[in-house]
């Protein structure tokens, strides 16, 4: 069976802890889309990581990490990830990598640093790791794939054309140095060699994994709010965060992905530009912020000061709905512990009208948030093992949010660990 872990919001769900925790019965885990421009933190006996390529199921010695076809392959971060874990005492984990991916080449990055620095005031809020011009050169037909580098001679041919595009772009619209053919021959090279040990089919390697009954988990980066098509475009990532395009990204059938599970947190927080209709500024998010996550809301790849607001119904319903949650993970409720209530957005105010459907960009942009409060449950919940014995304003809010999602809250996080989880 397939099981998708997806995020509802802008990302920073929680996402890598439930991968973590539900990777314990699992046989393989896919990360099937994005790149090594977002983390995953973790935290379980061996320390605390923030992940960027490999799945968040790597620590058990059971499984099988893959990245999967749709993932943007940025190699040297994969090499220094795993020689991270090995170091820190992490057994060496079982990696297979799609030979169908791609790869992040060190012009991607320049590209997007360089477009960055160009937009100014009007940026993306990039990472800066090279993920839009990959995916750009992916649709464009001038990407490459790990297959690719079997034939070099080939391969220097499809450079030479690269490097001339490529050339005409930072001499003409950013006055930057060119590339070289043999610089980026070079590269792919070290590249070769490095991804030789890793390289495979790796959707006949699912196929036959799952004639064979084994369980297989689907690990998805930032949440709807950054799809690029359903997200809030433009302010989004660069491939789809979609529970639906983990069947592409992985390459297995769709009919296979049984169960979704959709992360969401009890408050919201987001990471880079774009429209977040509950956020709050000054003081109160700096108490929110600091008090969320495990160690504050800031970003695991930046390290920037997260955005933090309220809850979103408008947001999470259409987030879950776009994803096909079966079930929804409820994360970070320990956080909200010193509020004495505690505002839920429960719908827009746009021009006056009150709708409670997530709109379009164009009108989320003057969308005001509608609260409703609740009152906070005032304790520490972190160590609580069942859902019975959470505080009844605690219970009551998560059941506010589920009754108004209209998507069964299956799991409550309350803490950062493997362990800090209940099950409803």
């Amino acid at each position: 069976m397939v099981t998708a872990v997806v995020g509802a919001n802008w990302g920073d769900e929680g996402k890598g802890k439930i991968t973590d925790t539900l990777a314990a019965k699992a046989d393989i885990i896919v990360r099937f889309q994005g790149g090594a421009n977002a983390g995953h933190t973790i935290i379980n006996n061996y320390g605390r990581f923030a992940l960027h390529t490999l799945p968040s199921g790597v620590f058990y010695g059971h499984t099988t990490s893959v990245i999967g076809n749709g993932v943007a392959l940025n190699i040297p971060i994969l090499m220094k990830e795993i020689k991270s874990l090995v170091e820190a005492g992490v057994p060496m984990p079982k990696i297979l990598v799609s030979d169908r991916a791609q790869m992040v080449m060190s012009y991607h990055i320049l590209f997007d640093k360089l477009e960055e620095e160009r937009l100014a005031g009007k940026s993306f809020g990039s990472t800066k790791s090279g993920i839009a011009p990959f995916y750009s050169d992916k649709y464009a037909k001038i990407g490459i794939q790990v297959a690719e580098l079997q034939d070099m001679d080939a391969l220097r041919e499809k450079v030479e054309n690269i490097v001339l595009k490529k050339n005409i772009m930072l001499k003409y619209l950013y006055n930057a140095p060119e590339l070289t053919v043999d610089g980026i021959m070079e590269e792919l090279a070290s590249y070769k060699e490095m991804i030789a040990p890793y390289a495979a089919d790796v959707s006949t390697f699912l196929m036959n994994a799952l004639k064979e009954g084994k369980e297989i988990l689907l690990e998805g980066q930032l949440g709807t709010m950054k799809d690029p098509d359903h997200g809030i475009y433009p302010m989004v990532t660069s491939s789809s965060t979609l529970a639906a395009y983990g069947a592409v990204g992985a390459g297995v059938p769709p009919y296979e992905i049984k169960k979704i599970v959709t992360v969401t947190k009890a408050y919201s927080s987001a990471v880079g530009a774009g429209e977040f209709v509950s956020e709050i500024f000054g003081d109160e998010a700096e108490e929110l912020r600091r008090r969320g996550g495990d160690k504050g809301e800031y970003g695991a790849t930046t390290g920037r000061p997260r955005r933090v607001g309220w809850y979103d119904i408008v947001a999470s319903r259409y987030g879950c709905r776009l994803q096909g949650a079966t079930d929804v993970a409820f994360t970070v409720t320990d956080a909200l512990g010193y509020l004495d209530t505690i505002p839920v957005c429960v719908a827009y105010d746009i021009d006056g009208k009150i709708t409670t459907d997530f709109p379009t960009t164009p009108l989320l942009k003057k969308a005001k948030p509608v609260y409703e409060y609740l009152p906070g449950w005032k304790c520490d919940i972190r160590g609580i093992r069942r859902y019975e014995d959470l505080p009844e304003n605690c219970r009551k809010y998560i059941e506010f949010i589920e009754e108004r999602l209209g998507y069964p809250i299956t799991m409550v996080s309350n803490g950062p660990g493997r362990e800090d989880i209940m099950y409803r």
